[in-house]
């Protein structure tokens, strides 16, 4: 994949800095920013278009403002907020180990284990206003952490009904599965005497990003499930060595079904233990880090695996803890889960995920899968884009997702200048690739999707000399004024889904 932009789009800041350690320092992450201080409607200036939608564009950026100004009132602002991966789950601290949870549709809760014999009465949870468990199991008479590293552990619910249900901890880090007992995954406390520390400065990522699209589970040519450590020792030198500057990594969030190559995650902050330890994950980012290659992760917020035993559905016994209840909450044809993105605590879930990844595994860059699917309430299903405004900023817009979208992308951008954000969006929608200053969803790049396509159809179906080259221009050139693209001949998409790679379509068994 390269990474392509219009005349007149301002190069990305060729710098990167660590958060502000204070979110009292952090006026630019309240309702005080003076970059979020207009009304949205400055992308109308580069497309005259959009006027017609005015209003459209004052009021989704009034909502946003809304959550950047709620935020900073009620949890000291987006920087603080963001970081809740360090409040809930599972957390060593001077009396014990701490686990908060928020599962409101529970009646009782408890923390069961190893460690306590699977006693549900052993450590009970307290409930607070807001929904959230939380209990300490203390440390052991010696002062010694009472869950020893590698124990199993979940959270016992009583629903609304009565009933006794058992969850892997939504903030788990690592999780496991053993099929000689069962295809369930299990919980695992993540706490190893020694953590991986980091030794490489981050590059800042390349105004011309050269990607590499990469599954670490399948690199190996060999029939099994390859290694973090593998991938480490054996691709990162080929990546550099073709002149890659960047890896953007699939299949990285926990995944109870392989073949779904990552698309139905179980588990969003547990690295997937097929390919080996959290901190071995670590240690490849940091050797490309070395290498001078920046790492992106795929992150797929769009939908969750419809799973209960492992999963977050019907989480604390309800249908709607994290997601939307009733049909609007299911995905018709991915069998998937769609989240309540207008909720406090799923908000907080997301965007503390996304800092989870940045700030505990240095991803230099994000690319949102199904962005499609997210910002429209018909999630693209059975649906044509012509073009017509009308189709983006109509009935159909899932105000409350592109809203999502716009507080992630302000969120990364200025806590972390340089970071990149890249949107797999087939809409078209415009302003999608603007600042969210100027009233747009703020994302770096999308990708032009169309053009793999192209080169698929016309290598399978076309004898070269029939080859229209006033079309291959337009399709490589037909992209919104001032909106970076990502261009590239081939992804998964093509390579895994039912199809061929473009090699084995040239040179095959002729």
């Amino acid at each position: 994949m390269v990474a392509t932009k219009e005349s007149g789009q301002p190069k990305p800041q060729n710098n990167t800095s660590a958060p502000p350690k204070d979110a009292a320092d952090s006026s630019f992450m309240s309702g005080s920013d003076a970059d979020i201080s207009g009304d949205g409607t400055d992308v109308i200036k580069s497309d005259g278009y959009l006027e017609d939608h005015r209003a459209y564009f004052e009021k989704r950026f009034a909502h946003f403002k809304r959550w950047v100004r709620d935020i900073d009132a009620s949890e000291g602002g987006i920087e603080k907020f963001s970081r809740g991966y360090e409040d809930f789950g599972l957390h060593v601290t001077e009396d014990g180990v701490r686990y908060r949870e928020w599962a409101p549709g529970a009646k009782a809760a408890s923390l069961v284990g190893d460690f306590n014999g699977w006693d549900i009465s052993a450590n009970p949870l307290v409930r607070n206003e807001f929904g959230v468990w939380e209990t300490v199991v203390p440390n052991t008479a010696a002062g010694s952490v009472p869950i020893a590293h590698g124990s199993h552990v979940k959270v016992s619910f009583v629903t609304d009904s009565g009933e006794r249900v058992y969850r892997l901890p939504a903030w788990s880090t690592y999780v496991t599965q053993d099929l000689a007992k069962s295809p369930i995954y299990d919980a695992v406390f993540y706490n190893p005497p020694h953590k991986y520390a980091f030794k490489h400065k981050r590059p800042v990522p390349a105004a011309d990003l050269r990607i590499y699209e990469a599954h670490v589970g399948i690199s190996s040519p060999e029939a099994r499930v390859a290694t973090f450590k593998e991938f480490t020792r054996d691709m990162l030198p080929m990546i550099r060595d073709l002149g890659y500057n960047a890896v953007q990594l699939m299949a990285i969030m926990e995944h109870a079904y392989y073949a779904s190559f990552g698309y139905q995650v179980t588990s969003f902050f547990a690295p997937s233990s097929r390919y080996g330890e959290p901190d071995d994950l670590r240690e490849l980012i940091d050797t490309a880090h070395a290498m001078g290659i920046v790492v992106f992760l795929d992150v797929v917020h769009s939908h969750a695996c419809n799973n209960v035993d492992d999963g977050l559905n019907k989480f604390d016994g309800t249908d709607h803890c994290y997601f939307h209840e009733g049909a609007r909450g299911r995905h018709e044809l991915w069998n998937s889960r769609l989240f309540n993105y207008s909720h406090h605590e799923v908000t907080r879930f997301l965007l503390s995920n996304l800092r989870y990844w940045i700030e505990e595994f240095g991803f230099d860059g994000f690319r949102f899968d199904g962005v499609t699917s997210m910002i429209y309430t018909h999630h693209g299903i059975a649906y044509g884009f012509s073009g017509d405004y009308n189709e983006y900023f109509g009935g159909g817009t899932d105000e409350d997702a592109i809203v999502f979208l716009m507080l992630a992308n302000y969120m990364c951008h200025k806590l972390y200048p340089g970071f990149v954000t890249i949107a797999e969006d087939v809409s078209g929608m415009p302003a999608l690739c603007r600042p969210v200053q100027e009233g747009g969803v703020g994302f770096d790049y999308r990708l032009t999707m169309s053009i793999p396509d192209m080169w698929i159809k016309m290598i399978k179906e076309l004898k070269d000399e029939e080859w229209d080259v006033g079309h291959i221009a337009h399709q490589l050139t037909n992209r919104r004024y001032q909106e970076r693209a990502i261009t590239y001949c081939e992804s998964h998409d093509q390579a895994l889904v039912g199809d061929k790679t473009l090699a084995f379509w040239l040179m095959d068994k002729e």
